[in-house]
């Protein structure tokens, strides 16, 4: 069930202080102010700028200007978020916005412990994500959408990132800041259907909701199936890994079948990685570990932004052009 900006926030409790990602667009001031309203004295923020476009430069500017009006320490990461070959552009500036939201709330903000960064997604990002996902034929980890929370690990530390608005659609958001009379800058981005979400965001989110008055509810409730179906492979995952071991040995990857081999790498590879496998990436990681018989077998293929090594009786992963 879909709900207002003040009750998801009122349903959130996380530690303090707590560090809200912010870029100055509509979903992420509503998730500012209505933090800062709720535990004032207690939020911060973290704006990343991506160089991706002319009016990035801007943003950071209104987002400095606000936070200095409302007296909430920021902290300004620039960042290189052009993809790799074989990587999506989306992908890319995803990693490279995780990384830099985590150094600058350990880094920069000086939080100690498990810090907790709040980020804007919605209940339309959950819908788009389901949605994108199935255009690209996904299975259940692009099926389970966009996580309420979890954890990162950056340089020894973990940072948990949360998403509080996750059941707030985006029409309450911008209802609640007109309310209020608050400002935010739009992405001009944003009207470009050459990019897919986008595309899917202008024509086919209101042809569903003008015929499927709640898709946003039951999409959001298929993800959460879907989500549930993945813990049990995730916890299955783990469990394999803990007899293959860290990092994994061949020998105990090649004993198990191609089902669970595979759940087994796409784990690792997400968990000690953090990168994901095409599906045939994927399926030829696998043919390698199963054709490989003998010491003299030599692994090397790219996975993701990396590439995945044969090195002795273990597999490993590096980044790409990286050899160790």
């Amino acid at each position: 069930m879909t709900l207002g900006v003040d009750e998801a926030i009122g349903r959130f409790n996380p530690d303090l202080p707590l560090v809200v990602a912010f870029s100055g667009g509509a979903d992420s001031t509503a998730l500012l102010m209505a933090c800062l309203a709720r535990w004032p004295g207690a939020v911060m923020a973290v704006h990343v700028h991506h160089g991706l476009q002319p009016a990035a430069s801007a943003f950071e500017q209104h987002c400095r200007r606000l936070c200095g009006e409302l007296s909430v320490p920021l902290a300004v990461r620039h960042v290189d978020a052009r993809h790799r070959p074989g990587e999506s552009p989306e992908d890319a500036a995803r990693r490279a916005r995780y990384l830099a939201l985590a150094h600058a709330t350990v880094e920069d903000l000086g939080c100690a412990g498990e810090p907790q960064i709040a980020i804007a997604q919605h209940a339309d990002d959950q819908a788009e994500t389901l949605l994108l996902a199935l255009t690209r034929g996904a299975g259940l980890p692009g099926l389970s959408g966009m996580a309420p929370s979890w954890t990162w690990a950056c340089d020894g530390r973990m940072v948990r990132f949360e998403r509080p608005l996750l059941h707030v659609s985006a029409m309450d958001i911008r209802l609640w800041l007109q309310r209020r009379a608050i400002a935010w800058v739009e992405d001009p981005t944003n009207g470009d259907e050459g990019l897919t979400r986008n595309l899917i965001r202008a024509r086919i989110m209101p042809a569903l909701a003008s015929s499927f008055p709640s898709f946003l509810d039951t999409f959001a409730r298929s993800a959460r199936h879907a989500a549930h179906a993945q813990a049990l492979l995730d916890e299955r995952a783990a469990d394999d890994l803990a007899v293959v071991g860290l990092p994994p040995a061949i020998a105990g990857l090649r004993a198990l079948g191609a089902g669970r081999l595979a759940n087994l790498l796409r784990h690792w590879l997400k968990r000690y990685c953090h990168t994901s496998a095409s599906t045939a990436q994927l399926d030829e990681l696998v043919k390698q570990l199963q054709a490989c018989t003998t010491r003299g077998h030599g692994i090397e293929l790219k996975v993701g932004h990396g590439l995945v090594c044969r090195r002795g009786s273990v597999l490993a992963w590096s980044e790409e052009g990286i050899h160790r």
